[in-house]
């Protein structure tokens, strides 16, 4: 009886919280009248996105135009009201609006064609706010609202009634066009647009690399009312490279100096290139680097760039060896490569057997001791180490990324995770040694995200940071999936037999439907529904392959988003009624749409439909909102056997 007091005693100080908020009965059967009628609305519409790898312009017009979808609901609402020219414009309004309102305040400079113009646009604008506001709780919808607007957006939502006239509108148009604030409300509105026809935004990892500015890339997605993060192999390099891990950071450098992506790290981050410039032109003073040519454009000399990226290479390598060599139980010896050059021949020996190298201009590898760092290069890599470790944006970002981010994440039927889970060739889960224990499958995928929060809350250890760079490229690294990242054979080796990576069983496995639904089982979605679904490994869509697997349980949503990978990507998009994949295209750039009104009009393959659409009760959402409905039934409770007070206001 004791026992069951003190617990009564726990709960009641639980629900004595609540009554703070939510002081008598009244207001709790409303709280539950309201939660109970949000469930019966429509569930929210979520996109998911996958290795955007940088392309921050082409990222920005996919959520502007939601993914293609926003084009037919307002084709559906104003196209018999709008000809084709207006129709065009609209777009363009809704679709980049700072641009379209910036242009307009330079060409609209009597109040009366700003307020004509804004008249007409903010009626139509309406029509499509009200349509996508429906979909959602009223509470739900103002807390999109700007917050200085929010009482006027809820007015407006009520606006075509058979009380309220065009004259109502036109009120409050003249108010904003007196005071120099219609356009802006103009622009608000369209956001607003933006932000209501997405209910959330889930980035199934990989935002740096390959395209030209992954800074910009988390700087639009960190702008979105709702993003959900899945973290890939390339965010956590660039994870370990803000947290000063020295591998990690001639990694990124590595393959930023490779696709001449350089804006990102000086004009982004701040992090100046000139400590690798020097080396660079010191060092390897006449090396014409031919194997380290980068690709792409850019400002510098090109000779110039890829000797930085030569020098960078040799201190990866030499890094990467000596990481190796203090973490044995990783088993990745044969990844240390260096001791088994031989300059005077020109040789290296992989896998027991001899091979010529291309390149034999090393003159910071000493045979006596190739992972030790040389003077110039300890130098130069102290001052471009300091210089991640002082990048206030990057570090923001890194810590926006990491509140809003796991391994995986379940969206209804769905369990999305970046690349992988390591199993043998029948299916069984591979460990990974972490924290000096071997996991594997969910387990696996807790634990690096419980390292991973305490890597950002706390001083991270030394061992933590050296898990990033495994989960950049271990063989049983669930971000990876591959035997090895043969960097060095491809920039060493003229024979192309070592340069194989060998992908883990996981992948062909996604074909067999047994399997599918061992992963779905394993992270507690429906065996039977469930859908797993990856990125990390593009579509090749010009060799026929599809993102949709064999067995029908599984997809790939790694189209080549990036120009540098094929220039295509994916949404998946899981509406109410249905969910389907959107192929994108090449998209141009921002000025051809605004000028030629350039869009990217997805091909769509629909996966499930549904007759009857899904509610929020259907969702996690609606979980939630059961579980707050059982609270507030026990606070009742309480009010009533005067374990709590019921307040009033007078």
């Amino acid at each position: 009886m004791r026992e069951d007091n003190v617990a009564r005693a726990y709960e009641i100080e639980a629900l004595r919280a609540t009554a703070r908020t939510i002081p008598n009965i009244d207001s709790a059967v409303a709280e539950i009248a309201r939660f109970s009628a949000e469930m019966t609305l429509p569930r929210g519409t979520v996109h998911v996105i996958s290795d955007v790898h940088g392309e921050d312009k082409k990222l920005r017009h996919v959520i502007n135009n939601a993914s293609g979808t926003l084009r037919p609901l307002i084709e559906k609402l104003l196209k018999e009201k709008l000809s084709q020219e207006e129709f065009d414009e609209f777009l363009k309004l809704i679709f980049y609006p700072a641009e379209v309102v910036g242009k307009l305040e330079k060409t609209l400079h009597e109040k009366a064609e700003r307020k004509l113009y804004a008249v007409r646009t903010l009626h139509n604008l309406f029509d499509v706010v009200r349509v996508l506001a429906a979909r959602h709780s009223l509470k739900h919808a103002m807390r999109l609202f700007p917050q200085e607007y929010s009482q006027l957006f809820s007015e407006i939502l009520h606006e075509p009634s058979t009380e309220r006239e065009s004259a109502y509108i036109e009120a409050i148009v003249e108010a904003m066009v007196r005071r120099g604030r219609a356009l802006h409300f103009v622009h608000l509105t369209c956001r607003l647009i933006r932000n209501l026809a997405i209910d959330e935004l889930i980035i199934a990892g990989d935002c740096w690399d390959r395209g030209p500015r992954g800074d910009k890339v988390v700087d639009y997605l960190m702008q979105q009312p709702n993003v959900s993060f899945v973290w890939g192999n390339h965010d956590v390099t660039w994870l370990g490279a803000c947290l000063g891990h020295e591998a990690l950071v001639c990694t990124v450098l590595r393959i930023s100096l490779r696709y001449r992506r350089l804006f990102q790290l000086e004009e982004g981050y701040g992090i100046p290139l000139m400590p690798l410039e020097r080396l660079a032109r010191v060092v390897y003073a006449g090396d014409p680097a031919t194997y380290f040519m980068p690709k792409g454009e850019g400002i510098r000399e090109i000779i110039s760039v890829a000797r930085m990226n030569k020098a960078i290479s040799v201190m990866q390598w030499k890094l990467e060896g000596a990481l190796i060599a203090r973490h044995p139980e990783w088993g990745m010896n044969d990844r240390m490569l260096l001791h088994k050059m031989n300059l005077e021949r020109g040789t290296i020996e992989i896998d027991g057997k001899e091979y010529q190298l291309r390149d034999k201009h090393f003159p910071t590898i000493d045979p006596a001791d190739p992972y030790e760092l040389s003077e110039e290069e300890r130098t130069c890599l102290n001052c471009l180490k300091s210089s991640f470790l002082a990048s206030q944006k990057l570090w923001e970002q890194m810590k926006w990324m990491v509140a809003n981010g796991s391994m995986a994440i379940s969206r209804e039927e769905q369990l999305i995770f970046h690349g992988c889970i390591p199993v043998d060739s029948e299916g069984e889960f591979l460990p990974m040694i972490i924290n000096g224990q071997a996991r594997c499958g969910r387990d696996l995928f807790e634990e690096i995200d419980r390292t991973i929060y305490r890597m950002v809350d706390e001083r991270p250890r030394r061992r933590d940071l050296d898990m990033l760079w495994y989960l950049w490229s271990g063989p049983q690294s669930p971000l990876f999936g591959k035997d090895k990242m043969a960097t060095i054979e491809r920039a060493l080796i003229e024979d192309e037999t070592p340069h194989r990576e060998t992908k883990n069983p996981y992948f062909e496995l996604l074909h067999e439907k047994w399997f599918c639904e061992k992963l779905l089982e394993e992270f507690g979605v429906d065996p039977d529904t469930g859908l797993v679904v990856n990125g990390h490994v593009p579509v090749k869509l010009e060799k026929g392959e599809s993102p949709i697997k064999r067995s029908g349980k599984a997809i790939s949503i790694d189209g080549a988003f990036s120009e540098a990978y094929g220039d295509h990507g994916y949404t998946l998009v899981l509406e109410p009624h249905r969910s389907f994949l959107a192929r994108h295209h090449h998209f141009e750039s921002v000025e051809s749409a605004l000028r030629d009104g350039a869009d990217i009009i997805p091909s769509i393959t629909v996966l499930k439909e549904w007759e009857r659409p899904k509610c929020v009760g259907d969702s996690k959402r609606g979980r939630d909102l059961k579980f707050a409905i059982s609270h507030l039934e026990h606070l009742i409770t309480a009010y009533r056997n005067h374990e709590l007070r019921e307040r009033y206001g007078h």
